[in-house]
C-alpha cells in the first residue's frame, strides 16, 4: 500500500510562513499544497474546483489537511472527488454564515462525510464558535477534538509545527490500509 498523498488545503488568505500547513507542505514528502487564484476574495466554485483537481491528480489514497475556510471547501466537494479521500483533518473550520466575505461558502453542508475525519476546534477561536464547530463535527460524523484557548490554531495563536496536529493526521493515515481492505474488489 502506497503512502497516502497529503493534500494541504489552506483557508482564507492562505497559510503563510511558519504556519503548520506551510511547514508540513515543506517537510512531508507526500504533500501537495492547493494554490488558489484568489486567497482574499474567495469564490466557492473556484476553490472547490481547484481542491478537487488537486485531489484527482494525486497518486494513491488521499488525506486532506484543511484549515479554516479550507475545511468548508472540503465538505463542499462533489461525490466523484470524495471517493478519492481516505480521511480528512479539518482544523479550526470557518463559519461563513457569520462573515460576509466568506458568504459564498454558505450554507455549510450538514451531512455525514463518506470518509473518516477528525475536526479540531478551539474554545476561543475568533472565527468560529466552538458550539458551531461541534455541530459541524456531529453532522459530518467527525471525531471532535476540542482544544482549550488555542485561538484559530495558526501562527498568531502559537501553532507553528503543531505536533499534535501531525499526530492526528498520522492517526488517519494509519487507518488507510484498513479502509482500503473493506472496499469491494
Amino acid at each position: 500500500m502506497a503512502e497516502p498523498t497529503v493534500i494541504i488545503m489552506p483557508g482564507w488568505r492562505n497559510s503563510g510562513p511558519g504556519h503548520w500547513q506551510t511547514l508540513w507542505s515543506e517537510s512531508l514528502p507526500s504533500a501537495l499544497r492547493v494554490e488558489q487564484d484568489d486567497w482574499v476574495a474567495p469564490v466557492r466554485r473556484a476553490w472547490v474546483a481547484r481542491l478537487g483537481e488537486t485531489i484527482l491528480r494525486a497518486p494513491g489514497p488521499v488525506l486532506v489537511a484543511a484549515h479554516s475556510l479550507g475545511c468548508i471547501a472540503t465538505v463542499h466537494l462533489p461525490d466523484e472527488v470524495t471517493q478519492r479521500i481516505a480521511g480528512a483533518l479539518l482544523v479550526a473550520p470557518a463559519d461563513p454564515e457569520r462573515r460576509g466575505v466568506l458568504a459564498d461558502f454558505a450554507p455549510v453542508p450538514y451531512q455525514r462525510l463518506p470518509y473518516p475525519s477528525i475536526l479540531v476546534a478551539s474554545t476561543n477561536d475568533p472565527f468560529c464558535p466552538v458550539r458551531t464547530a461541534g455541530a459541524y463535527a456531529r453532522a459530518w460524523g467527525s471525531e471532535f477534538v476540542r482544544l482549550n484557548d488555542a485561538g484559530h490554531i495558526n501562527v498568531d495563536s502559537g501553532h507553528g509545527p503543531w505536533p499534535l496536529g501531525l499526530a492526528l493526521l498520522q492517526s488517519l493515515g494509519a487507518r488507510v490500509p484498513e479502509i482500503r481492505q473493506t472496499e469491494p474488489a
